[in-house]
């Protein structure tokens, strides 16, 4: 586990984010990797970032957790990559995910989209309380 990985998501709160993670890949609210997460951060979309901790080198993630302070994104650590990938869909172990609130492209039923919002903001909620107990 990386020395930085801080604040970690406990078993519940991990379990919770990886179900929001599949069911934003499912409605493709969904950003990927290392690369398409900044590149959203820094255009000024706006969610929660999940960020594996046994990432190594831990340099490849550094730079995203300060990118997120900077946007007012909340973002959370889980504990493998391997389990943010498959929550996520793809069989490539993935270091960061981005959670969009709505679409990028396209529409979504209002009841997907109610339904989404409502587990995003539990898991938002649940991960700023773990980062008010930090600093």
């Amino acid at each position: 586990m990386a020395p930085i990985a801080k604040p970690l998501a406990g078993k519940k709160l991990c379990k919770r984010t990886l179900k929001l993670v599949r069911k934003a890949s499912e409605s493709k609210c969904l950003k990927r990797g290392v690369k398409e997460v900044v590149k959203s951060i820094r255009r000024g979309h706006k969610g929660l970032c999940i960020i594996a901790g046994n990432i190594s080198p831990i340099d490849v993630i550094t730079h995203v957790p300060i990118l997120c302070e900077e946007a007012d994104i909340p973002y959370v650590y889980v504990t493998s990559k391997e389990e943010l990938a498959s929550a996520g869909a793809t069989k490539r172990p993935t270091c960061c995910v981005l959670v969009l609130t709505k679409p990028t492209k396209g529409e979504m039923g209002k009841d997907d989209q109610e339904k989404l919002k409502a587990d995003y903001d539990q898991v938002v909620s649940d991960v700023s309380e773990l980062t008010s107990s930090l600093f």
